[in-house]
């Protein structure tokens, strides 16, 4: 403990058995830290960090899945695909994991389905309004991991190290 030579106020903290910090005031008292002042960061009022961090992981679980995302920027740019076609542009994936990206980007509202009833059957994926709106912010995303790894933004930018 702290003591101040030239003043009446003696200052420090001790540890009890909680390993919490207590802080005394001269005579004893436990005095307490002022509160934190919030600084706000988001640009919609009353969303506090707790609100967004759930928010953000609620749309981060929408599109977590080893598939999704390639999926996805096959998708943009209002292309529709047909099943063989999605299965021949991403190599590696299996018939029964896309059909199970698939389902689940339907079924949270990004990706419509059509089935044309003709033999043999044609189905039919594309991007929603919703999944369409998903384009900036993941091209946003990539610019800013790129930033982040060190790589060139575009074909032809140099790599800056500073």
């Amino acid at each position: 403990m702290r003591v101040e030579q030239q003043g009446r106020w003696r200052y420090g903290f001790q540890r009890t058995r909680t390993n919490k910090k207590v802080w005394y005031w001269p005579k004893g008292k436990v005095m307490r830290r002022p509160a934190r002042k919030y600084k706000k960061k988001s640009v919609y009022p009353g969303i506090t960090p707790r609100i967004a961090s759930v928010g953000v992981q609620e749309a981060l679980k929408v599109l977590e899945g080893r598939w999704k995302l390639t999926i996805l920027f096959e998708l943009f740019g209002g292309r529709t695909l047909r099943f063989s076609e999605l299965e021949r542009a991403i190599p590696g994936v299996t018939q029964k994991m896309l059909i199970q990206q698939l389902r689940d980007l339907e079924s949270d509202g990004i990706v419509r389905r059509v089935v044309h009833p003709v033999v043999p059957p044609k189905v039919e994926y594309s991007l929603t309004p919703g999944g369409e709106e998903l384009c900036p912010a993941l091209d946003e995303l990539l610019f800013w991991a790129q930033r982040w790894k060190g790589q060139p933004t575009s074909v032809g930018a140099p790599n800056r190290q500073n």
